[in-house]
């Protein structure tokens, strides 16, 4: 039976492959997709057809191009946020720091506990829910490579918290320098990066009931129509 969950994945990757210009043929992308995702070979029904592909391709091509590129990302953040998060569900961690698995099902852990301390802080449960996407970009530099890819889809705030995330842990576990950790606590958004830190913490718990994407998407729709 085909995966179409992952059968979405591999063409919405293929389509950044394409759009970025990184590749030029639908197969040859789709198999390169197809690689990094599978961490090896797909079978052939999870394959996307050329046609799925071409669709991706100008979803994206509506999303980022021409000259209301602002106001298209602002008006299809969502669809950002979840073309960034499916492919996580494939992107398994070191289980020494991550025995929860894949980063997706910790990013919803992480996200189903900042709720549970900020439930009507939209720019801080963004900053949860989308703290790791970069590692389904570039894993050597996934701080880097989130804050490229969501761009400004979100707010200064938020990207913040995602840019100093992993200063957290340093601060926590005692191992970051007093000049630069002096430096962080200069910043307004200091006792969020703490928060942010301890909910990073405590979502790597295996085998524990976390939301669904869609349902963690769902959420921050209703706040962003409760609070515009």
């Amino acid at each position: 039976m085909p995966n179409s969950k992952l059968r979405l994945q591999i063409a919405w990757e293929a389509a950044r492959l394409m759009y970025e210009r990184q590749e030029s043929e639908f197969y040859r992308a789709k198999i390169k997709a197809a690689r990094k995702l599978c961490h090896g070979w797909a079978k052939p029904a999870d394959l996307p057809s050329n046609s799925e592909i071409r669709d991706q391709v100008q979803m994206l091509a509506r999303l980022y191009e021409g000259d209301r590129r602002t106001d298209n990302l602002q008006k299809n953040r969502f669809q950002v946020y979840e073309a960034l998060l499916l492919p996580l569900d494939n992107v398994r961690q070191n289980l020494k720091y991550h025995p929860e698995g894949d980063v997706l099902y910790h990013s919803l852990q992480v996200f189903d506990h900042a709720r549970d301390e900020l439930p009507y802080d939209e720019e801080f449960l963004i900053a949860a829910l989308l703290h790791d996407v970069g590692k389904g970009i570039d894993q050597y530099d996934h701080v880097a490579a989130a804050l490229e890819a969501l761009d400004d889809t979100i707010s200064e705030r938020t990207a913040w918290l995602i840019e100093h995330h992993m200063l957290a842990h340093g601060i926590a576990e005692r191992t970051i320098g007093s000049r630069a950790h002096r430096r962080l606590r200069q910043s307004e958004y200091y006792e969020d990066l703490i928060l942010l830190g301890d909910c990073d913490r405590a979502g790597r718990q295996s085998g524990v009931e976390a939301p669904e994407l869609e349902d963690a998407l769902g959420y921050l729709r209703e706040l962003e129509q409760m609070f515009g």
